[in-house]
C-alpha cells in the first residue's frame, strides 16, 4: 500500500473534501499548534530510543516540518513518538463504549488509572510482535504486524487488554495501528496534495529502505496529561 493507490488516503485531508474542522482541534491542541490537557491512560510502545529506525522517522517528521505549509499540522514531540496498541480512557470521553460499564463514567482519570494498574497485576502480555511501515499520511504512519504471527499477536493483546480494562471499543477488530507524527490544525489545500503525495512516496521508501522493521519498546501502561509525554508506569516484557 502505498499514497498512490487508486483508495488515496491523502485526498481525506483535502480541504474540498472536508466541511468540518479536524476531529481533534480544539480540543486535543489549538490552532498555535499547542496541545492542551486531555488526560487519561493508554497502552503504548515507545519507539526505541536511538535506533536506526527511529532515526528514520524522525528525519520523515523533519521533512514533513520542512514543507511550505507544514503550519496546519500540530507536531508531537520525538519523545512522544509510539504505536497505540489499545486505548485507555480519555477525561473528554467518558460515554460507553469507550468506558467500562461497571465503572461509575465521573470517576477521577488517577483513580481509572489506580484501578487498571490493580487489574494489569500479574498479566504478562502476549507474546513479541514486529510491525512495519506500510504508509505516510500527514498525521504520521500506519504500521502493521510484518507477519500474520506478528499481526495475530498484536490481536491477542487487544483482546486480552480489552477484558482486563472492561470494554471494547467500535473500531476494536478493525483498528488501524500508527505511530502519530502530528495532528491536523488545518485541511491541506488541493493545489498542494501532489506535493505531499510525492513527500510521503519518497519517505515510505526511505522507511522500507532503513527501517524495514520499526523497532518498538515493549508494551507499556502509561498515563498521560497531554500529547507531549506518555509515562510508562507497567512495562509489559
Amino acid at each position: 500500500m502505498t499514497s498512490t493507490t487508486l483508495e488515496d488516503p491523502l485526498a481525506n485531508y483535502a480541504a474540498s473534501a472536508r466541511s468540518a474542522p479536524p476531529h481533534h482541534f480544539g480540543r486535543r491542541y489549538d490552532k498555535s499548534g499547542a496541545f492542551l490537557p486531555e488526560p487519561g491512560n493508554t497502552v503504548v510502545c515507545h519507539l526505541v530510543d536511538s535506533s536506526a529506525s527511529q532515526a528514520a522517522v524522525v528525519e520523515v517528521r523533519r521533512r514533513m516540518q520542512a514543507m511550505p505549509d507544514a503550519s496546519r499540522l500540530a507536531f508531537t514531540p520525538v519523545s512522544s513518538l509510539h504505536m497505540t496498541l489499545f486505548q485507555g480512557i480519555i477525561e473528554y470521553r467518558r460515554s460507553l463504549p469507550f468506558w467500562p460499564a461497571d465503572v461509575a463514567l465521573d470517576t477521577g482519570i488517577d483513580e481509572m488509572t489506580r484501578l487498571y494498574l490493580d487489574r494489569l497485576e500479574g498479566y504478562r502480555g502476549a507474546g513479541p510482535f514486529r510491525v512495519q511501515v506500510v504508509n505516510v499520511v500527514p498525521t504520521g504512519l500506519t504500521v502493521i504486524g510484518a507477519t500474520e504471527e506478528d499481526r495475530r499477536a498484536m490481536r491477542a493483546w487487544r483482546d486480552a487488554f480489552a477484558e482486563t480494562f472492561g470494554y471494547r471499543h467500535p473500531d476494536h477488530d478493525g483498528y488501524v495501528f500508527h505511530v502519530t507524527l502530528a495532528y491536523v490544525i488545518d485541511w491541506l489545500d488541493g493545489d498542494r496534495l501532489p506535493a505531499w503525495r510525492a513527500l510521503f512516496d519518497d519517505c515510505l521508501a526511505l522507511l522500507q529502505r532503513e527501517a524495514p522493521i520499526l523497532e518498538l519498546e515493549p508494551p507499556a501502561f502509561c498515563s498521560f496529561d497531554d500529547m507531549n509525554h506518555f509515562e510508562p508506569l507497567r512495562i509489559f516484557g
